[in-house]
C-alpha cells in the first residue's frame, strides 16, 4: 500500500472512529478494533451480556462509514433456506427455477450489496445453517442449488453476536466458524458512561436520582442471590415509567412500582435462594431510592448514601 493510501486510509479510519464516538457512549477501544478488523477483511463475533450496545455500535458504524446493512435474528427458526433464500413456490409452478424468482435472504443481499450481514445470538441458530456461512466466510462465495454460484462484492463482512452467559436454548459454535473470525469481548460500562445513556434517552430532573437508579440497576449484577442482573435498559425503563407514573399520581422520586415493573423480568433469581424477583427488586430500591428522612450532616453531605428502615447505613 502506498504512503498516500496509507494516510488517506487512517484519515478516513479517524474521521469514522470520532463520528462514532460523537454517536456512542464510551466504547473507545471496542469501536478502534471493530472498525479495524472490518477495514482488514475479517469477520468478527462480538461477545457480550445483553443490553451492552452490540447491535447499536455495528448499526452506527455501518451508517457512519456508508456500508449496508443486513440483520438476522438468530433462533432454532433460522434454517438455511431463510437465512440464504428460496425459489418462490407459486411462481416456480408457472415460470420454473429461474434466478428472477428466487427470494434472496439476508445472507445473500448482504454478499450481493458488499453490505454488513449482522447474525444476533448466534450460539442459537442451528447448526445446519451455521455450516452454510463456513465456505462463504473463507471463500466470499457460495453455491446454491439451481440458482448457480453467488460471489461477495468487495465491503461483505459477517458479523455475529453472543451472549455467553446464556446457556438456555443456545449451542456449542463449531471450530471451524469460530477459527473464521475474530473475537471482541464487551462487558457492561462504567456508572459514569450508563447514567450518560439513560440521560440521552430519558429526561430525569435531578443527577443524584439518575445516579440512584443505575446504582439500584447494577447492584443487581452482583446480588448474591441473582444469577444474572439487568442491562442498562432496567435504568432506561425504570425513568421512563416513574416519570409516567408521577404524571398519574403526583409526587416525586423513583415509585417502587417503576422499578419492579422494568427490573423483575429482566433478573434471574439463583436456584436455592428461596427469595423472589419482586424480593430483590424491593432491597434494592429500598437501599438506593426509597424516600427516607435524613438527619445529620453525613447525609446531607452524601445525597446518595442508602439509609435503611432502622437507620443505619444499608450498605
Amino acid at each position: 500500500m502506498s504512503s498516500s493510501s496509507t494516510e488517506r486510509s487512517g484519515s478516513e479510519s479517524a474521521g469514522a472512529i470520532e463520528a462514532l464516538r460523537r454517536s456512542v457512549v464510551g466504547r473507545g477501544r471496542e469501536i478502534e478494533v471493530l472498525l479495524a478488523a472490518l477495514r482488514s477483511g475479517r469477520h468478527i463475533l462480538i461477545e457480550g451480556p445483553p443490553g451492552t450496545g452490540k447491535s447499536t455500535l455495528l448499526r452506527r458504524l455501518a451508517e457512519g462509514t456508508g456500508s449496508g446493512f443486513e440483520f438476522a435474528e438468530g433462533t432454532a427458526e433460522l434454517t438455511p433456506a431463510r437465512l440464504v433464500g428460496y425459489f418462490d413456490p407459486a411462481t416456480v409452478l408457472t415460470d420454473g427455477y429461474s434466478p428472477e424468482v428466487f427470494v434472496d435472504g439476508p445472507l445473500l443481499r448482504a454478499m450481493r450489496t458488499g453490505a454488513l450481514l449482522y447474525i444476533e445470538e448466534i450460539n442459537r441458530v442451528p447448526e445446519e445453517t451455521l455450516n452454510t456461512l463456513v465456505t462463504v466466510m473463507s471463500e466470499r462465495e457460495i453455491v446454491v442449488p439451481r440458482l448457480g454460484r453467488v460471489v461477495a462484492e468487495p465491503g461483505f463482512r459477517l458479523v455475529a453476536a453472543m451472549n455467553p452467559f446464556d446457556a438456555v436454548g443456545t449451542g456449542r459454535i463449531s471450530g471451524a466458524v469460530m477459527d473464521r473470525v475474530c473475537r471482541l469481548t464487551f462487558d457492561y460500562q462504567s456508572a459514569e458512561e450508563e447514567a450518560e445513556i439513560v440521560a440521552r434517552v430519558a429526561a430525569i430532573a435531578s443527577d443524584q436520582t439518575l445516579g440512584a437508579v443505575v446504582e439500584m440497576v447494577r447492584a443487581t449484577r452482583t446480588h448474591p442471590d441473582l444469577r444474572s442482573g439487568s442491562s442498562v435498559r432496567g435504568a432506561i425503563d425504570t425513568v421512563l415509567i416513574a416519570g409516567e407514573l408521577l404524571g398519574i399520581r403526583g409526587g416525586s422520586g423513583v415509585p417502587l412500582d417503576a422499578a419492579l415493573a422494568a427490573l423483575s423480568g429482566r433478573i434471574r433469581v439463583r436456584e436455592g435462594s428461596g427469595r423472589t424477583a419482586e424480593e430483590v427488586i424491593t432491597e434494592l430500591w429500598e437501599r438506593h431510592l426509597a424516600p427516607r428522612e435524613r438527619s445529620g450532616s453525613a447525609a446531607e453531605d452524601d445525597p446518595g448514601k442508602a439509609i435503611g428502615r432502622t437507620g443505619r447505613p444499608a450498605g
